[in-house]
C-alpha cells in the first residue's frame, strides 16, 4: 500500500508522481546522476499536497548534518542508504519524524536489521539505481518481522511478481520508471504505480478472504502503519535549532 518514486529532480516528475497515486518522493543528496541540492528540492517540496512524504535520501552523511538538511529543507524524513551505525540511525530517527536504514539484499549485514531504531528498513540491489535486482527468494519471510520497503531493480514489468514473492510494506522505484537518468517517463510511472497497487490489493483480498491462510500477517498492518507515518509522529517534536 506504500509506493516511493525515488531520484526526482524536478517538480514535474514529482506533481507528475503525486497524481498518478505515489505516497512518497525521494530527493538523491549524495554524489549519483539524479542528484540534487536543497534550494533545488525546496522549490519541489513546496508545490507538493502536505500528506506526500518527502524523503531526502543520504549516504554516510554525518547525522547532524542530516537532521539539519531534513529540518531546513522541509522534509518528511531521511533514508539511510550508506554504511551508517545503529547510533547514526539512532541520534537521526529521535530528530527526525521518518526514518529509512538501506541495506543491500546481498549484504551478510541485513542479518543485523533488528539493531537499527528506524521506521522501516528498505532492501535494496550491491549497485542502488543501477537498475539491477537480487534474488528476492533471500528475503522472503522477512517482512513478518519488520515494515519492509522493497526497492532494487523493480519496473513495471515485474513489480507484481516482486510483490507477491516479497510482500513487503511498500516499494521505491527510480530507475526502472525513467525516460532517461533524472527524468521520468509518464507511461512507465502510470503502470508502474497501477501495477503495484493492483498487486497490494490482490494480497489484501486474500488475507481478508482467509483464502490464503499462509498469508504474511504483517500484510494486515499495512493500512495502519501508513497512516502512522502519514501522521508524523507529531508527539515527537524536537528543537533542533537549539541543539545545532
Amino acid at each position: 500500500m506504500f509506493v516511493k518514486i525515488c531520484g526526482i529532480t524536478n517538480v514535474g516528475d514529482a506533481l507528475l508522481s503525486v497524481a498518478l497515486g505515489a505516497d512518497a518522493v525521494g530527493f538523491v543528496f549524495a554524489p549519483s546522476v539524479r542528484q540534487v541540492g536543497k534550494e533545488q528540492v525546496k522549490e519541489i517540496v513546496m508545490q507538493l499536497p502536505s500528506e506526500i512524504l518527502t524523503i531526502g535520501v543520504f549516504v554516510n552523511e554525518r547525522p547532524e548534518s542530516v537532521v539539519r538538511m531534513v529540518h531546513e529543507i522541509g522534509l518528511s524524513g531521511a533514508q539511510l542508504h550508506g554504511s551508517e551505525g545503529p547510533s547514526s540511525v539512532e541520534y537521526i530517527s529521535e530528530r527526525v519524524p521518518l526514518v529509512l536504514k538501506g541495506f543491500s539484499g546481498e549484504a551478510p549485514s541485513l542479518a543485523r536489521f533488528s539493531q537499527f531504531k528506524a521506521s522501516a528498513i528498505l532492501v535494496d540491489s550491491a549497485s542502488p539505481g543501477s537498475g539491477t535486482s537480487f534474488d528476492w527468494r533471500e528475503i522472503e519471510g522477512l517482512s513478518s518481522r519488520v515494515r519492509l520497503i522493497l526497492a532494487g531493480g523493480l519496473r513495471p514489468d515485474n513489480v507484481e511478481k516482486a510483490i507477491h514473492t516479497v510482500r513487503p510494506f511498500g516499494v521505491d522505484v527510480s530507475s526502472g520508471v525513467e525516460a532517461r537518468p533524472g527524468k521520468k517517463d509518464p507511461a512507465k510511472l502510470r503502470a508502474f504505480i497501477a501495477r503495484a497497487r493492483s498487486a497490494f490489493a490482490a494480497i489484501h483480498r486474500g488475507v481478508e478472504s482467509g483464502s490464503d491462510p499462509d498469508a504474511n500477517p504483517f500484510v494486515r498492518d499495512l493500512i495502519a502503519q501508513r497512516s502512522a507515518i502519514l501522521e508524523r509522529e507529531t508527539d515527537r517534536v524536537f528543537d533542533w535549532e537549539e541543539e545545532l
